[in-house]
């Protein structure tokens, strides 16, 4: 059973894991509602600090499964955006653990973190328009943000992959950490931000995730319109095809 795991680590630290390790965790439609749900329910309740990580040891997650129904009414888009935290505000810090390959949607929900590490495997890349996919979870808002102009249209446009030790360089996380190590880190981490004020480190997230959620959604339309377009081209059958064959796409 492939699903959103949240654990605890004392009274103030949850731990949510996607758990889908034989797809490298991509996340279906129900996981990422499941994932939604989750961020409800730790916004309310008093954890402190939020840690997402990955299964196993191949990938903190390949973002949605595209093997799956690729429809995108009002209705998912809504739920999609809020499992990325695409536009929302949210309150609670989170520190990714980036246990291996982050890519598409996995880069976006990493996106939506605060401080991040990634064990010397790990791999990054936004390889949607390879494959004729339109990257609606946020990254062509927030990576330019996070990472500069340059860097964020270099990995948009090639879709070529990147190592850790390059994705530290250009601030995409904060540092490189031994897989053996990384969960250490980030419970270390946790427990720092935990033992601060919460009010304070609460007021601090809450005023810069609604500084960044305010962009996003002035976005929204133009994204979704976007994203339709390409989805109605000739071009998106072939790159789903491609994908699912596993060969490279062939565009006229």
């Amino acid at each position: 059973m492939t699903e959103i795991h949240l654990g605890r680590h004392g009274r103030h630290i949850a731990i949510v894991t996607i758990d889908n390790p034989p797809r490298l965790n991509a996340m279906t439609r129900p996981m990422l509602a499941e994932l939604g749900r989750l961020w409800d329910e730790l916004a309310r309740d008093d954890c402190r600090c939020i840690i997402v990580t990955g299964a196993g040891t191949r990938a903190f997650t390949v973002g949605a499964d595209v093997s799956g129904d690729l429809s995108a009414g009002p209705e998912i888009a809504k739920m999609v955006n809020h499992a990325l935290l695409k536009t929302d505000t949210y309150a609670k810090p989170i520190i990714a653990a980036v246990n291996g390959d982050c890519i598409g949607g996995g880069i976006e929900l990493m996106l939506a973190t605060d401080i991040r590490a990634a064990v010397p495997t790990a791999r990054f890349g936004l390889t949607e328009v390879k494959w004729s996919i339109y990257p609606f979870g946020g990254s062509t808002i927030k990576l330019i943000q996070q990472i500069g102009y340059v860097h964020a249209m270099d990995l948009l446009l090639t879709a070529r992959l990147i190592d850790a030790e390059q994705a530290a360089r250009l601030g995409l996380v904060n540092r490189v950490v031994p897989a053996g190590e990384l969960m250490d880190w980030a419970l270390a981490t946790a427990e720092m931000i935990a033992a601060n004020s919460p009010s304070a480190v609460q007021a601090v997230k809450q005023q810069i995730s609604a500084t960044i959620a305010d962009h996003a959604l002035s976005r929204e339309a133009l994204e979704q319109q976007l994203g339709d377009a390409v989805r109605a081209s000739p071009d998106f059958a072939e790159g789903i095809a491609a994908f699912r064959e596993k060969r490279p796409p062939r565009y006229e």
